[in-house]
């Protein structure tokens, strides 16, 4: 089953390369008690994750913060090294946006959001969406038909609607 507007999020847990190495990240101790925004992409390094769907929401952090948002926080089916390597080569880690893996996709799934395309080497990966939410309930859920695009999806959208 898909989340949507007024379910909980699934109690899972991500992973972030820390300081000391991965670190593993309760998603419900993120969300409690604080407005999330988590957006969630098929691949890293992949061409409309990086050159869309990451910067639209480094271009609008600022602007959620000032709706009271406490954290952006992007999720992609890749490990950690990955996603801290990818934080860096976008500038999202330096705006402040949290970078989390989901690698072996267990969130991804809890959320009913996984797809896979073979042709293309995305397996049990994340359909493109972002939502907002407030101590766990999602308010907002804007998911994308296409993987390939990132216009519902984009943080200028999401923004609008909350």
């Amino acid at each position: 089953m898909t989340i949507s507007v007024g379910d909980t999020l699934p109690d899972a847990n991500l992973i972030r390369l820390g300081d000391n190495g991965p670190e593993t990240v309760s998603l419900h101790a993120l969300a409690k008690g604080r407005k999330v925004v988590v957006f969630a992409v098929p691949g890293a390094f992949t061409p409309t994750c990086s050159s869309a769907h990451v910067p639209s929401f480094i271009r609008t952090k600022d602007k959620f913060a000032g709706k009271g948002v406490d954290e952006i926080i992007c999720v992609s089916v890749n490990d950690p090294f990955v996603m801290k390597a990818w934080g860096e080569a976008t500038g999202a880690t330096a705006a402040g946006i949290s970078m989390l893996a989901d690698a072996d996709s267990a969130f991804t799934k809890a959320m009913g959001l996984d797809f896979t395309a073979p042709p293309v080497g995305l397996l049990a990966r994340s359909k493109r969406y972002a939502l907002f939410a407030e101590d766990g309930v999602v308010k907002q859920m804007h998911l994308e038909e296409n993987a390939g695009a990132c216009e519902i999806s984009a943080g200028e959208s999401l923004l609008a609607a909350i």
